[in-house]
């Protein structure tokens, strides 16, 4: 296919609007969610703003934001990261909010508790305990202590009033943030969650957990409010575990969340191109959307020749990742794999990304490099 031609088909591929629910995204980019640490006391301020507008007026349909902490003090880890609760950070993405609309964008923000992942004595609550489901780290050791049923309520309650928020204060949808085995994820994945109660057990029971949360965050948004939930297999500093083994297991923990109310799963993998189960080239977006009939968002080294490892595990491939082309992933588009595309650092490197691909000024992207995470621009 010629340059022009490959142009066209991503503009014709990716420019297609996308609705669920009362949201409609006026193209099939997503900006995946990356926890970016520049929100001084948990608050965004004006360079967030710019960062998340600068994206959405140069095309990008649906921004994900990045992490956002929920209203328990166990929840983060750290006091530049943005809150989901207060008066002050809830003001700050009213405007985040506002910004992206006039620039034509949508918005979700991704809502998040880390679990066992904090360490103690961590702010913004340095007295809070690391709670988790069984009191077990993702490296199988002794760590913080188990959720009691207190806590389980107390966390469910802090989801459903941060999703109500977000749909007070303008947003378009909600993330619930259960991946990369933080504390929703600890409870679906069998190595953190050996509870004998109804919250462990089988992936029926190690579901409910997730299940609760999401029917709380549902009854407390309206029906047409979409609910995004994310999702994946590999969980941090333990890129090969995976939650499922089998599509039959995966179906067992996803068809509870949708009939609690998930509208759309994110499917986060390192590779989008990577199939996820033998006798199959479906991604685990394709698999999810297979099995669920919900639609998804594929993520996964989007736009790039390499994953994230490299950045943050030294000698495993180039300081630089290379710019690559999206022929694979527009093939996947066309069979409808997946609905929505999420980019993550190709869209730091470059704030045009969505832009330049639409309009075929491919020659001009900007590859991903570490040294770009030290700012927002």
């Amino acid at each position: 296919m010629s340059i022009n031609g490959s142009a066209e088909r991503a503009a014709q591929v990716l420019s297609r609007p996308f609705t669920v629910g009362g949201m409609t995204v006026p193209n099939r980019i997503a900006m995946a969610p990356m926890t970016r640490m520049f929100s001084p006391g948990g608050v965004p301020n004006a360079e967030v703003v710019a960062y998340y507008a600068r994206r959405a007026a140069a095309g990008v349909g649906l921004i994900i934001t990045e992490g956002t902490y929920i209203e328990h003090p166990s929840a983060g880890l750290s006091d530049s990261v943005p809150r989901f609760y207060g008066e002050d950070a809830l003001a700050g993405w009213a405007e985040v909010v506002q910004q992206v609309h006039l620039a034509g964008g949508r918005i979700a923000p991704q809502i998040w508790h880390v679990g066992v992942s904090r360490e103690e004595g961590a702010p913004p609550h340095p007295e809070a305990p690391v709670l988790s489901p069984s009191g077990i780290g993702l490296n199988g050791e002794p760590v913080g202590r188990a959720m009691t049923q207190d806590d389980v309520d107390a966390v469910i309650a802090a989801f459903a009033e941060a999703a109500a928020n977000a749909e007070r204060i303008g947003f378009d949808g909600v993330e619930l943030h259960g991946a990369h085995g933080y504390l929703i994820d600890q409870f679906l994945w069998g190595a953190t969650n050996r509870r004998s109660d109804d919250y462990g057990g089988d992936p029926a029971s190690r579901v409910r957990f997730a299940a609760e949360l999401v029917a709380a965050c549902r009854k407390a948004v309206s029906a047409e409010f979409p609910i995004i939930f994310r999702t994946s297999q590999w969980k941090q500093d333990h890129y090969d575990v995976r939650m499922a083994e089998t599509p039959q297991e995966l179906e067992a923990l996803l068809t509870p969340l949708v009939e609690a109310g998930v509208d759309v799963f994110h499917s986060s993998t390192r590779r989008y191109w990577t199939p996820e189960f033998e006798g199959s080239d479906l991604n685990l977006a394709g698999w999810t959307k297979k099995l669920t009939g919900k639609s998804t968002i594929t993520v996964g080294s989007v736009g790039l020749n390499q994953d994230f490892l490299p950045t943050f595990v030294p000698g495993t491939g180039s300081e630089q990742t290379q710019v690559a082309d999206i022929e694979n992933l527009l093939d996947r588009l066309e069979r409808d794999e997946f609905d929505l595309v999420a980019v993550g650092r190709a869209l730091l490197a470059d704030p045009e990304w969505a832009a330049k691909v639409l309009s075929g000024r491919t020659a001009e992207l900007v590859p991903f490099s570490k040294d770009q995470l030290g700012t927002l621009h």
